[in-house]
């Protein structure tokens, strides 16, 4: 028993039982060094024995730059059910962790969906515990793929438990609940010093409780280092650590102290030991060309500082590893990575090691060893390890003996830093490559990567301004078709910024490209969108429709990011059908190819397009899971703009507590995109409330000057606004915003559009003139479109003909207009639309809740409700899950519990179901 650690056995306790039970869970155990950690974790293994299976592993220091070893380490003995993986998933992690290639551009993230889906697959058989000890000194990729599969766990019977310092190399693990180990109280301090040192004289015993500061490590350790006069009080114990040291520093120290006393020869063996992983063999070579022997081993054993087990030397805890290789001197250091180089070398899994050990040897510039870490580099990314190959990239520019290659590797490092989602690093790296490199494509390449990583961060402002950059000097460069992209994209994102002034001088200065950029099929594109900066840009946009679909008939780009770029202009085109269309499209594709981290991108973009035809339940649906993803994938750049569609969702249903509580999320953003969805859901919530003087405000602040104002989005919001205005007789505001809702309106050539321009100007019209215009915005709706304004327009009319006394003639489309509502989910809109009807004449109404659910879709969760519809379609458990990211088990969960929700007692009932 753990003395003073009651609740935190509970807590793993729970873990673990959740687990038996088919539950999974994850948890970090943070703390400082020796507080307790490892304790726990073994605790752990102790009480999974007999009815789960237990995998161990852990980070170590010296393997941080090795791509993938601690996930291999810790999944070495279960790699067989690789086998039974999809194959994209099983690829990927064979090639990650050396046993195979991983096929090009393999999804960063596939990796940590095969480790969930391994692991799902092993709980099959037994609940399983998964334990990560020293998780601060995982290598960033499998840090990343194991909280990758620790963030979806769900109903798999999988508990894992990371346990990580508090020290200056973090592991962040955002999304995973946490349990902090404090020091322990007094009593339970003092009986763990007892049970270890109960020869303590009293006032010793208070001394070194005094300087442990309840560190469980420190109360075993410091006695140690007492001699029998001090345990007996007969001596001063002043020199027990250091009064100004904290706990953990006080035992390293300790650990100094017993290393000082070993002989030379012993200290340079452990510092060998503590150099690399601790193989006993290649521990021994090392030493051996230092001119050791494994004799020089006993002295340690002696002193309980190590011990060996399976052909490895272990440290008796990570602090005496890190005193064995602090404690030599630096000219010692530097020959223990000389030999341990020498004896890796031939090995054939062993030349990224030996990179390593050379750099670390290595005193000046070392242009042979740069290589050889080059080298290490562009294996690891075969492997899929970028965080990796930056690291071994930077290092190699540290080495390199000229400026060239020193700004290319920085370059490199840079790129792979972006690769791995480590923005910060890539962007300071990317910092010290520029002033180093002279070559344009060097410089293009560069310049992108500044875009990549200026995007990643939400700054759309800074991406831009670097794509225009690397455009130009690839088309200096003797490149123009690769220009032509780059100036299309710099076009997009300085579109998604809401800079006009830049798509103006990013077409002139496109329009100065040779005469060769003027082939590819996205060049009138650029040319058409430096239009949409000028005051009226509505003339072009037919033709920059044509422009677009051109470009999707005869070159659609290849690649699913460059996909998603062309998508984005989808608002501009105002066609809802195709639009979502394309995104689903993309969507489908991101999935069957393991894509996950371009499918946040894609699932904003079909949230958007079925938010906008009236699909809200698939809209929410696509926008959680955007969000989820964004969370695990750590790609927060999207968050924003899937919140504010949620948000919006939430104002069709009129949750004014989850609107205020979804745009407050929100509220700090500055992406113009963001404030839109925000401005639209706070407008939409205040007009069915009959707040319309929040909706003029906002419009003055917001809805002529943003980008929206520009493109079919305008349709979006600028009714809204019209109608706020109307209410509250500013009629010159509202005729303003009108005058861009009839420009815009007939471009579209959707019958939907134009119904909604005339239903503005029906509500600044009188007589017959108001009635004209609503009777036309109503046949218009018919012809489909966005549902959601037909039942305003139905209900605006509706409204209109009673307070005209024609109420025979407002019940139809009242009524149609309730139904619509109902159906949507729309309750205060629906309400409104039924005390018209009451007042109208309707007397009796059915009470909406007691009406049959006839919907059967409406009894799901969003993540229910697609895994039916693939299950209905018959696709397997496997299939399924790897089509959304989760587990098979996970699957069969679901499936478990919608089963008596339908009504239905197997698959093949599902497929008879009505499920739109």
């Amino acid at each position: 028993m753990l003395q003073g650690r009651e609740s935190e056995l509970a807590a793993v306790d729970a873990l673990l039982a959740g687990a038996r039970e088919g539950r999974s869970g994850a948890l970090v155990i943070r703390g400082d060094a020796g507080i307790g950690k490892s304790a726990l974790l073994a605790y752990a293994a102790e009480r999974a024995r007999g009815g789960l299976t237990v995998l161990r592993g852990s980070g170590v220091e010296q393997e941080m730059e090795l791509p993938f070893a601690g996930l291999h380490l810790l999944l070495r003995g279960v790699l067989d059910g690789a086998d039974a993986l999809p194959d994209g998933q099983a690829r990927a992690l064979r090639g990650a962790l050396g046993l195979g290639q991983a096929p090009p551009g393999t999804d960063r993230f596939l990796v940590g969906l095969a480790v969930l889906t391994l692991l799902a697959g092993l709980a099959e058989e037994r609940p399983l515990a998964v334990l990560v000890d020293d998780a601060h000194w995982l290598d960033h990729s499998s840090a990343q793929a194991l909280l990758f599969a620790a963030r979806r766990l769900e109903a798999e019977g999988v508990a894992l438990v990371f346990a990580a310092r508090d020290d200056d190399r973090p592991f962040a693990a955002p999304g995973v609940p946490e349990l902090r180990l404090g020091g322990l109280a007094a009593e339970p301090a003092a009986r763990l010093l007892r049970e270890h040192a109960p020869d303590l004289a009293p006032a010793v015993c208070e001394q070194v409780m005094g300087q442990a500061q309840g560190n469980p490590l420190a109360l075993i350790e410091l006695p140690a280092t007492l001699s029998p006069q001090q345990r007996a009080g007969a001596l001063p114990v002043q020199a027990v650590g250091s009064g100004s040291l904290p706990a953990p520093g006080r035992v390293l120290r300790t650990f100094h102290e017993r290393l000082a006393a070993l002989p030379d020869d012993t200290r340079t063996l452990l510092a060998i030991a503590a150099a690399d992983s601790g193989e006993l063999g290649l521990v021994i070579e090392a030493a051996r060309r230092l001119g050791g022997s494994l004799e020089a081993v006993t002295p340690a054993e002696t002193a309980r500082l190590i011990h060996i087990a399976d052909g490895t030397l272990h440290f008796r805890h990570p602090l005496a590893r890190t005193a064995a290789y602090r404690q030599v001197p630096i000219t010692v250091r530097l020959a223990v990575h000389r030999a341990l180089a020498d004896a890796l070398d031939g090995r054939p899994d062993a030349a990224t090691r030996r990179a390593w050990h050379l750099a670390a040897a290595a005193t000046g510039p070392d242009e042979s060893t740069a290589l050889a870490l080059e080298r290490s580099a562009e294996e690891a990314r075969g492997r899929g390890g970028y965080a990796a190959v930056s690291a071994a990239y930077e290092r190699a520019a540290q080495l390199s003996a000229g400026r060239d290659g020193r700004g290319r590797r920085l370059a490199a490092a840079a790129r792979a830093a972006a690769e791995s989602g480590q923005h910060q690093r890539a962007e300071t790296l990317a910092g010290q490559a520029l002033p180093q490199l002279a070559d344009p494509l060097e410089l293009a390449q560069l310049a992108e990567t500044r875009a990549m990583i200026a995007t990643a961060r939400g700054r759309n402002d800074q991406a831009h301004p670097a794509l225009a950059a690397a455009a130009r000097a690839l088309s200096t460069g003797g490149d123009p078709a690769a220009a032509t992209e780059l100036y299309f994209e710099a076009m997009t994102t300085a579109w998604l910024a809401g800079d006009f002034p830049a798509l103006a001088a990013i077409a002139a200065q496109a329009a100065t490209s040779p005469e060769g950029a003027r082939a590819h099929p996205l060049w009138r594109a650029v040319a058409g969108l430096g239009s949409l900066a000028t005051d009226e840009p509505e003339r072009r946009l037919p033709w920059l429709r044509e422009v677009i679909e051109g470009v999707r008939a005869t070159a659609e780009p290849d690649g699913l990011q460059q996909r998603a770029q062309l998508a984005i202009w989808d608002m501009l085109i105002g066609d809802d059908h195709a639009s979502r269309e394309r995104a689903a499209a993309l969507e489908h594709d991101c999935r069957t190819a393991g894509a996950i981290g371009v499918l946040p991108v894609a699932l904003l973009l079909k949230a958007r397009a079925e938010m906008l035809s009236g699909r809200h339940r698939e809209a929410r649906a696509s926008a959680g899971e955007g969000l989820r993803l964004t969370r695990d994938t750590e790609q927060s750049q999207y968050a924003d703009l899937l919140t504010g569609i949620t948000a919006y969702l939430s104002a069709i249903e009129g949750d004014e507590d989850q609107v205020r509580e979804l745009t407050g999320l929100i509220s700090g953003s500055d992406d113009p995109g963001s404030v839109g969805m925000r401005y639209a859901a706070l407008n939409l919530i205040d007009l069915v409330r009959g707040r319309y003087e929040p909706v003029v405000r906002r419009a003055g602040d917001y809805a002529l000057h943003a980008p929206a104002a520009r493109t079919m989005m305008l349709l979006h919001r600028a009714p809204d606004v019209v109608e706020a205005a109307a209410r509250l007789g500013r009629l010159d505001v509202a005729r303003t915003v009108n005058r861009r809702v009839q420009i815009w309106a007939p471009l579209t050539g959707q019958p939907w559009a134009r119904a909604v321009g005339l239903r503005c100007t029906a509500l600044l019209s009188e007589g017959a003139d108001a009635d004209r215009a609503y009777a036309d915005a109503v046949r218009l709706h018919r012809h489909g479109g966005r549902i959601f304004e037909r039942a305003r327009t139905e209900l605006l009319y509706g409204e209109w003909l009673r307070r005209e006394r024609r109420s025979g003639q407002s019940r139809p489309l009242l009524e149609s207009a309730m139904e619509i509502f109902e159906s949507l989910g729309s309750r205060p809109w629906a309400e409104r639309a039924r005390g018209e009807l009451r007042a109208a004449g309707r007397r009796h109404l059915a009470d909406p809740a007691r009406r049959d659910r006839s919907d059967l879709a409406d009894l799901l969760t969003a993540q229910e409700l697609q895994i039916v519809r693939m299950a209905a379609d018959g696709m397997s458990n496997k299939q399924i899950a790897a089509r959304l990211f989760i587990s098979p088990r996970t699957v069969g969960y679901h499936l478990h519990k919608v089963f008596p929700k339908l009504n239905v007692a197997s698959r093949g009932e599902l497929a008879r179901l009505r499920l739109d």
